[in-house]
């Protein structure tokens, strides 16, 4: 059973790739990439055989543990889990359940990323292969690593499969999964600077985890290397016992699975109530700032654009810490604001066809561009004017405050303004409803460039007079320019956003089943 199982999973593989000759071309793209990476970690691994013990022990061990910490986070994450052989198509079968684990387990192993990972880990042999015993450890280390990475894989993805097949979980997931990437670089500073900071840092480290699930199974070889039988016997113990505990756990987790599907639906009824809709007042404008709120609320195209906002403040104030220049951070706050701003810019590009609505009601051009604008204000303006405030608590120069404040407030109405118009004038290329929020769609690449960045470029134009107001009070010390820019901001941006708003809605009247048609080719 377990042979049929895994010549199953390679005919559906072939089955797929004759289907699609793009997917082909794909999955030769990704074996070429996986093997360049490959054949780097294996010359590493032969290299390290002649470095001393500790430190070729340190890089395997911490190398281990950053796969098996891949192999659970990145299928949930990206919502990559190999379902070739979903457990789910097995309802009706009546396959005992240990020759199914077995199956499933090593067809997780068919695959770029389960081949690669053998391949790498198999290579610690040659690391250890400085005597018998050491090599023979690190044989049955890297099977038991192995098989553990694959079956927490298995572990993970089948515990989270009710939520998996749920779409706000993987609008949440694959959004939240951005964080960590926009947070790369202090991540990776911090920690070089703890390397820095002390010599053993890592090797600690790595010493810690090899007592651990994490790293058991790929420190035996180096124990052995050492002389240190009874330290490898108790790490094959605990090895051991953590590929039991995961494999008793899937064996759970698939029981129940396999009696109890996941269920993508919800059991709330919603009844009563008008939510945004009741809250705010029974205008057009109203009804379409309501509207948009959702928007931001729900849909995740969105929420990736805003969840680049919280975490601009900690990049520039560690970028202020390691360059003790905080000059960038006292500007956190126009940043912020002019993001904000221009994110509405393809607000009727995210609408697709469900423009529709706006077309068939016969609303008012002015209306939409002024309900859109006063969505994204009813939030951006408390969020920019605290991003412009917070910095100067950390720097203490509070007299170029007035010029900053102003100068984001003016970028935060003028931009709002300037998108109004741009929204209602061109369409981009964005992903879809339903698609992941960072999904590259088809489309005129050229003119999506050209009409955001000569948007930028006016933008940049139109906050000139409060740009040049702070860099005179930069430049000059007296604080006189920066009192002016706080007048003059809030001034000419008001001035700017109404402007922008009747502009656009009277471009919007005129040309709004043309804009629909637009957005239906683009689907």
């Amino acid at each position: 059973m377990v042979a049929h199982l895994l010549r199953l999973k390679l005919t559906l593989l072939r089955n797929s790739v004759r289907r699609s000759p793009w997917q082909l071309v794909g999955l030769g793209i990704g074996a070429l990439y996986a093997l360049g990476i490959v054949a780097v970690c294996v010359a590493g691994l032969f290299v390290l055989r002649g470095v001393e013990i500790e430190l070729a022990q340190t890089v395997v061990v911490l190398g281990g543990a950053t796969a098996l910490l891949g192999w659970a986070v990145i299928p949930v994450a990206v919502s990559a889990a190999d379902m070739t052989l979903d457990p789910a198509r097995f309802t009706t079968f009546a396959v005992p359940m240990p020759q199914l684990l077995a199956g499933l387990a090593l067809g997780g192993l068919i695959g770029i990323p389960g081949l690669a990972t053998s391949l790498v880990a198999l290579a610690t042999v040659g690391t250890w292969s400085r005597s018998l015993p050491a090599a023979a450890g690190a044989l049955v280390g890297a099977v038991l690593g192995v098989l553990s990475c694959i079956v927490l894989s298995k572990v993970v993805t089948t515990a989270t499969a009710g939520l998996a097949s749920s779409r706000r979980f993987k609008d949440i997931s694959s959004v939240a999964f951005l964080i960590p990437l926009v947070l790369t670089g202090p991540i990776v500073a911090g920690i070089a600077r703890g390397i820095a900071g002390s010599g053993d840092f890592l090797t600690g480290l790595a010493r810690a985890l090899s007592w651990t699930p994490a790293g058991a199974a790929f420190s035996l070889g180096g124990e052995l290397a050492a002389g240190s039988y009874a330290a490898a016997t108790v790490k094959f113990l605990i090895a051991a016992a953590t590929l039991a505990g995961l494999a008793l756990a899937w064996k759970v987790l698939l029981q129940r699975a396999l009696v109890t599907p996941p269920y993508a639906g919800t059991s709330k009824r919603r009844t009563g109530g008008t939510g945004l809709f009741g809250l705010l007042p029974a205008t057009p404008a109203a009804a379409v700032a309501a509207r948009s709120l959702y928007y931001w609320l729900r849909d995740p195209r969105y929420a990736g654009a805003l969840v680049v906002v919280p975490l601009l403040p900690v990049l520039f104030l560690f970028q202020g810490s390691q360059s003790g220049f905080y000059g960038p951070f006292q500007f956190v706050g126009p940043l912020t604001a002019f993001l904000l701003a221009w994110s509405i810019s393809t607000d009727v590009s995210y609408d697709s066809t469900a423009f529709a609505l706006h077309v068939a009601t016969g609303v008012r051009g002015a209306d939409d561009r002024l309900g859109r604008a006063l969505a994204c204000l009813s939030f951006a303006l408390p969020v920019a004017v605290l991003f412009s405030v917070g910095p100067f608590f950390f720097t203490g120069d509070w007299d170029k405050l007035p010029a900053v404040l102003g100068l984001c407030l003016g970028v935060l109405f003028t931009g709002l303004g300037l998108a109004s118009v741009i929204s209602a004038r061109y369409t981009v290329s964005v992903p879809l409803p339903g698609d992941s929020p960072f999904k590259k769609p088809p489309g005129n690449v050229a003119q999506t460039l050209a009409v955001q960045f000569g948007g930028m470029a006016v933008l940049l134009v139109l906050v000139a007079p409060e740009a040049a107001l702070v860099a005179a009070q930069f430049i000059t010390g007296s604080s006189v320019p920066g009192w002016i820019a706080l007048g003059l901001g809030p001034v000419l941006g008001l001035t700017l956003f109404a402007v922008g708003v009747r502009t656009g809605g009277a471009w919007l009247d005129r040309r709004a089943p043309e804009l629909l048609a637009q957005l239906a080719v683009n689907r």
